[in-house]
């Protein structure tokens, strides 16, 4: 069979191929060996600085041409690194090799090849390369398609902010809200949950085999290495790496960091799914039309049909990406002694965890730009809904001390249709001072909203 999108295995590269086009280079093999290639060289041009005399400081036009290799790294690059791997069985040391190839036509660098990966072990390339990735997917990719559905909601709270809106608790009518103070509750939250996403430092280690620097000491007892490590890691990019060093580990990296990073994304995703869910809601009760798509058809025998089809597969993506990020975030800080591989599988999913995250977004997003708040539907059912307001009526006879006002509402509005004439009526009746009758005779379920309008245009 011919690789194309309509053969791929997964829908990330397949159905949804064109919306991930930015994830994919970070995030696929490709990026994953370009993020290899970057370190090297990093590491490699450091070492040349460390006044060792068996290797000289590079020249300009050699640094220059090292970091071309990794500007330019391309698919083909990529592809003769796999045609190395075929006969080293070995990821890491196909692009060591490859590396190395590089340098055949240069003197300078033919002559100090066997610096390239000098000291490290596999995991000191890879563990740094999937922080890049993350970092570089984060940066790029995930924190800008979250940001378009934090403003994209942050228009509609401040849009909205007047418009009242009935509640519903337990699925039950309550105390009205505004569609806009609705909206802004998941601004709110979605803000926290961005910033801890974007706070997280990510972590990296290049101290050898297991943790200890032991190659590096026995090529050169008295020279720094962690100092050096420090150094390769935290400098900015592109002669260092612009991570966290991470001073203690086993052959591995801890992980901790990324089970820290992927918690943060599943927990913004859960509440994601708690939108998606209330807004569906919102577009079955009428409270919102869903603009038309033209040819767009909403069901194969029912043509009357508009669904709300992208907050449904947003929260099914949500699904998959929490799946897959929480069982990351529970194996990857788990490694037998000082190395197993199982972390090494797993981790090459992280783009499709992150990836079905992204394509969530971009669901969301699609589906609040097509909706169209239906203030008739939402007026109507506030104004049916009139035993809303035995909870202002009860609470100002608590206030001036009439008899058991909880249980007297109770009484008249418990299971009991609710209109205008009957609740003012019961008003008219209240032995209390004349201002507040007043005030509460003017009061509608669609006036009794609190603060919420301007909670919305605060948020």
């Amino acid at each position: 069979m011919t690789f194309s999108t309509i053969s791929a295995l997964s829908p990330l590269d397949g159905r949804y191929a064109g919306k991930l086009s930015k994830l994919r280079p970070i995030m696929s093999e490709q990026g994953y060996m370009h993020r290899r290639v970057q370190v090297e060289v990093a590491w490699f041009i450091a070492l040349s600085d460390c006044g060792f005399t068996e290797f000289k400081p590079l020249s300009p036009g050699a640094r220059t041409y090292l970091l071309g290799l990794v500007k330019q790294f391309s698919e083909a690059d990529g592809e003769a690194i796999k045609v190395i791997e075929r006969t080293t069985n070995h990821d890491v040391k196909a692009v060591e090799y490859w590396l190395k190839s590089k340098f055949e036509a240069r003197p300078e660098l033919l002559a100090a090849g066997e610096f390239v990966h000098f000291g490290c072990t596999s995991e000191d390339i890879n563990n740094t390369s999937h922080a890049l990735q993350l970092k570089a997917g984060r940066e790029q990719v995930l924190l800008p398609a979250l940001d378009a559905v934090i403003a994209k909601l942050r228009e509609m709270a401040h849009g909205y902010a007047d418009v009242a809106m009935l509640s519903r608790t337990h699925g039950q009518t309550a105390s009205p809200t505004t569609v806009g103070k609705e909206v802004a509750n998941v601004v709110v939250r979605l803000i926290a949950a961005r910033d801890r996403i974007a706070n997280i430092k990510l972590q990296a280690k290049m101290n050898g085999a297991v943790g200890n620097y032991n190659a590096h000491l026995a090529a050169w007892p008295d020279y720094d290495w962690e100092a050096f490590s420090r150094r390769v890691v935290e400098s900015p990019e592109p002669l260092g790496l612009g991570l966290t060093f991470q001073p203690y580990s086993i052959q591995i990296e801890p992980h901790d960091y990324m089970a820290e990073l992927f918690d943060a994304v599943a927990r913004t995703n859960t509440i994601l799914v708690d939108w998606s869910r209330d807004v569906w809601g919102y577009v079955s009760l009428g409270y919102f039309k869903q603009k038309l798509r033209a040819g767009e058809v909403g069901s194969s025998t029912m043509p009357h049909k508009v669904n709300p089809i992208d907050f449904e597969n947003a929260e099914g993506n949500l699904g998959l990406s929490n799946a897959l990020l929480r069982h990351m975030s529970e194996k990857l800080p788990i490694s037998r002694w000082q190395r197993d591989l199982t972390d090494s599988t797993v981790l090459r999913n992280m783009g499709v965890a992150l990836g079905y995250a992204v394509l969530a977004y971009q669901s969301l997003l699609t589906g609040l730009g097509k909706l169209e708040l239906n203030e008739v539907a939402v007026a109507k059912d506030l104004d049916q809904a009139w035993e809303v307001l035995a909870e202002p009526v009860q609470t100002v006879m608590r206030r001036y001390g009439l008899p058991k006002p909880y249980e007297q509402l109770k009484d008249f509005t418990r299971g009991e249709p609710m209109t205008r004439e009957l609740m003012q009526g019961f008003i008219a009746k209240l032995e209390i001072p004349a201002n507040d009758k007043q005030r509460l005779l003017a009061m509608t379920p669609g006036s009794y909203v609190g603060s919420a309008a301007q909670l919305a245009r605060r948020v």
